[in-house]
């Protein structure tokens, strides 16, 4: 394949097992709502708009392409293809329509990501490839061309020259810190937009079982026969409930940094919408199609992304999660209820909050 003729998914490129295919599928059909308002809080972001056009002007595709075309293996025909046939296969399943360049970089870490401004380029690490199985890597292709599909490669790589760039400009006080804003809430989206690709994967490898072992190799290395699934989950189900709130701010204090979520937390979270009643529509063939997206709705994905906010808040047990239900629910005092959540007190001070008390509605809702 050449770097200019990457050739469409055809009808001839089928799946090595039988698998569902997803003809014209929307992103909107696997977007987790949280990667959907993470990405309209961004855009709202003071500045953004104007970094995101000067860094387009500035990051032409050519010289992404370049880069990997001159110290990286093109996957193809001739080169790594049998990961050509997966990411040929993963194209065919959800319907994309022209085969992004594919790369195989060296570096030990397992990694992969999906760049690009106008065109995306698929990265795999040789880490990855020589640690996953075929139909663990099967999912971490389908997982790329989801974001290929989603349209996330633009801002991961916006994201991917400002983190360099707010290196390089440590040293200016303002300057840093303007940038560092933009980086935070790119970061934010990033992780979000990570599970919706999980998602994309799973669409595409419909193998549960082979998501869940990929995302335990990426946490404990090749070591799956001391490993087991249900114990991997229990993790995520400890460090959900676990602790107070010290333990809660020290999870987002965590977590900032990084540019995916924790892989518990990605497991129980693919696990749960593998088991939910919108996976198995899709898998029914009843899913939203592409050439719907004009006629969708800013402010009904707004309303999903805040419903989802709230059940999640209803619904947690995370010890931060459950005061603000329980401050939103009009449950007392603030001051009490932190107090009481710091020292393990049990005094009560509901009885001492007034009507007049009673926080906004919005409380859940907010992103």
């Amino acid at each position: 394949m050449t770097e200019d003729s990457h050739e469409a998914a055809t009808h001839e490129n089928v799946p090595s097992r039988q698998r569902k295919r997803f003809p014209g599928i929307s992103s909107r059909a696997y977007e987790h709502p949280a990667d959907r308002s993470a990405l309209v809080a961004l855009r709202k972001l003071t500045g953004f708009d104007t970094v995101f056009k000067a860094m387009s002007a500035l990051l032409p595709e050519r010289s992404l392409r370049l880069l990997f075309l001159s110290d990286s293996v093109r996957v193809g025909d001739a080169q790594f293809a049998h990961l050509h046939a997966m990411l040929r296969d993963a194209c065919y399943i959800l319907d994309l329509e022209k085969v992004p360049a594919m790369y195989v970089a060296q570096d030990p870490k397992p990694n992969a990501m999906c760049i690009g401004l106008d065109e995306p380029i698929i990265v795999v690490t040789t880490g990855l490839v020589e640690l996953l199985d075929e139909e663990e890597m099967r999912a971490v292709v389908g997982h790329e061309v989801g974001h290929a599909l989603s349209g996330h490669s633009v801002y991961r790589t916006i994201l991917l020259f400002l983190t360099n760039l707010a290196l390089k400009v440590a040293w200016i006080p303002l300057g840093n810190v303007a940038i560092m804003a933009i980086v935070t809430a790119l970061r934010e989206w990033f992780r979000k937009s990570e599970l919706s690709a999980d998602r994309a994967g799973l669409l595409v490898g419909q193998d549960l079982q082979a998501s869940m072992r990929g995302l335990m190799k990426i946490a404990g290395g090749n070591h799956l026969h001391e490993m087991n699934v249900d114990a991997f989950l229990e993790q995520a189900a400890e460090y959900e409930a676990g602790g107070d709130l010290r333990d809660s701010v020290l999870k987002i204090l965590n977590v900032l940094p990084r540019t995916h979520p924790f892989t518990t937390v990605r497991a129980a979270e693919l696990k749960k919408w593998a088991e939910s009643r919108d996976y198995q529509r899709i898998m029914d063939g009843h899913y939203p199609r592409r050439e719907e997206d004009k006629d969708t709705s800013v402010t009904d994905s707004l309303r999903d992304s805040a419903t989802h906010y709230a059940d999640t808040v209803r619904h947690s047990k995370d010890p931060l999660m459950k005061l603000v239900g329980d401050i939103a629910g009009g449950a007392g005092d603030l001051g009490g209820k932190l107090r009481d959540k710091f020292t393990g007190g049990g005094g009560s001070n509901g009885g001492n909050a007034g009507k007049g008390d009673r926080p906004s509605d919005e409380g859940p809702g907010k992103s």
